[in-house]
């Protein structure tokens, strides 16, 4: 059996890698079927051949993970996997429980890590005889184990990076590395251990593939922002991540606020907005995105009405159509795309919304809590009652990624900027929720929570206009090479860049119940600034 993070995924490790291996291999061609003849017993995941089958499966299926006896098991992305599947407990213990009628049983484990004290291949690892592959130096042969300490590069040249032989000094070329590799050896730290466990890093990576020069280089641009850091820790050097216990202040917050003026920032290259439904209003924020995923929150919207009805939507609408004008010499932005909460209140009102959008790439979601579920799915899901494509946020995972690029302190990669009108109780909303550790079937999972009294409005909205960002990455947006473009464009004439704002921070907590702004109907629609009207932008004053 082999088994992948999801059925999806399994579903495309079989026809892109095992359907290929069988077509390109004449033995195995020959013991498999094709899977065009009938009754072949060579389905997308199961393939019969003399004396066995091979299951594919994935590990959000509790079904597929008791369907039979396995002897030989092969866990694929194990830190991926869900830490409960289908109320029926941890999807590894399951596939365990399959093993046990074979004295002989042969299991394999294999992962990327993340997070550290919450990684299964980490915890597995530890058990294992813990072995490392040690390579000589060609200049003086002595044997070590490749570290990133140890990667040099000179001054303003990544791309010509070097290893450092922690002996002799010597600067080893990557082209060496074939040497090296050839003459290396795995040795174990925890030899007393019956179980085999292998690291490596992509500092091993043969020549030809990854270069130190390469590795050196995704460094460079990720090292200042945690979320792109970690993926750069965990994929690169085979180590987990350790999260940052610095607390995020919503007070401490304010002193960052920033008075952008009538004009979209210069950094701004793509709108998205995120939308809470509530049963007495709509929520919404749209948010400026810049290279590096650098964000800057454009406006915050408190649309009043029942959401049962058409008029609050209606206004919804217009303002997702609404024109932003930009400071560089730019046509008028708009919301590229926005992402709607489908999974609270008045349910079937935001299918209704919608469905007749989806081609303006407004999305229907829904959020999933939980380690594993990535922030943007791989595709949508129509099991639902409004037949209409939805997708499932992994809500997480984009807490994680926004609470660790509120505590970046410098404008540059992943830097949250913020308008001077926003008040404290905005910012109190953001900050809302904390992460606390819980066990699930004697495992620590990570799980985010807030007070009852407390609201998260402000977090819920940011979380949507992040996943719509991440929908559009999925499309193939590529913020950097976006901002290449735009920044070929000049300022317009007598703009003025941010500048910040004198920040007040109460010293005593306020009512946490957000001023009801007053609701002004016109006539006939009135110019605003791009930072909303009186009567749909909320800055916490009646």
């Amino acid at each position: 059996m082999i088994v992948q993070p999801t059925v999806e995924t399994a579903k495309r490790v079989s026809r892109q890698r095992i359907s290929s291996l069988i077509e390109l291999s004449p033995v195995l061609k020959t013991l498999v079927r094709p899977n065009r003849s009938r009754d072949s017993g060579n389905t997308l995941l199961g393939k019969e051949f003399p004396g066995g089958v091979l299951v594919i499966t994935g590990a959000s299926s509790a079904v597929g993970l008791r369907s039979m006896p396995i002897c030989n098991l092969f866990m694929d992305e194990i830190d991926g996997y869900l830490p409960d599947v289908d109320g029926e407990g941890d999807p590894v213990d399951l596939a365990l429980q399959r093993t046990t009628n074979f004295p002989n049983r042969k299991l394999f484990f294999v992962s990327t890590p993340t997070i550290k004290g919450f990684s299964r291949i980490e915890d597995a690892y530890k058990e294992s005889d813990q072995r490392r592959y040690w390579v000589p130096c060609p200049e003086c042969t002595v044997k070590q184990v490749l570290i990133w300490e140890h990667i040099k590069w000179p001054e303003d040249q990544r791309h010509l990076a070097f290893y450092q032989c922690e002996h002799c000094g010597a600067g080893i070329q990557n082209y060496q590395k074939g040497w090296m590799l050839e003459r290396g050896r795995w040795i174990p730290d925890n030899p007393d251990s019956p179980i085999a466990g292998f690291h490596l890093s992509s500092l091993y990576s043969p020549h030809g593939w990854a270069s130190w020069g390469d590795i050196a280089v995704q460094h460079g641009q990720v090292y200042r922002d945690p979320v792109r850091h970690k993926v750069w820790v965990n994929t690169k050097l085979g180590k987990t991540w350790e999260e940052s216990t610095e607390r995020v202040d919503g007070d401490g917050l304010m002193t960052r606020r920033e008075i952008f003026g009538d004009l979209l920032p210069a950094g701004v290259v793509v709108l998205t907005a995120g939308t809470d439904v509530h049963p007495d209003r709509l929520e919404t924020e749209v948010v400026g995105w810049g290279r590096d995923e650098e964000s800057w929150s454009v406006g915050y919207f408190i649309l009043y009405g029942d959401p049962a009805g058409p008029a609050v939507w209606a206004e919804l609408d217009e303002l997702l159509l609404r024109p932003f004008p930009h400071s560089r010499q730019l046509p008028d932005f708009h919301i590229r795309a926005a992402a709607v909460d489908t999974g609270g209140f008045n349910t079937l009102s935001a299918y209704d919304f919608c469905r007749p959008r989806i081609a303006r790439r407004v999305w229907g979601i829904k959020g999933r809590g939980g380690m594993g579920v990535p922030i943007w799915p791989q595709r949508a899901s129509l099991n639902n009652k409004g037949r209409i494509p939805l997708y499932i946020v992994g809500v997480d995972a984009a807490k994680e990624a926004i609470y660790a690029r509120l505590r970046i302190k410098e404008a540059g990669p992943g830097y949250c900027h913020f308008p001077h009108e926003r008040d404290v109780e905005w910012f109190r909303q953001l900050t809302a929720e904390k992460v606390r550790t819980k066990y699930l079937q004697g495992r620590p999972v990570r799980e985010w929570h807030k007070k009852d009294n407390d609201r998260n409005e402000a977090l819920d909205c940011r979380v949507y206009a992040l996943a719509a960002l991440h929908g559009l990455m999925s499309m193939g947006l590529h913020l950097s090479r976006e901002a290449d473009r735009r920044e070929e464009y000049p300022m317009r004439e007598g703009y003025e860049p941010a500048a910040l704002s004198k920040a007040v921070v109460p010293d005593k907590p306020q009512s946490t119940a957000p001023a009801k702004p007053k609701v002004i109907v016109p006539d006939k629609p009135r110019k605003s600034s791009w930072l909303g009207s009186t009567r749909d932008r909320w800055l916490g004053r009646s």
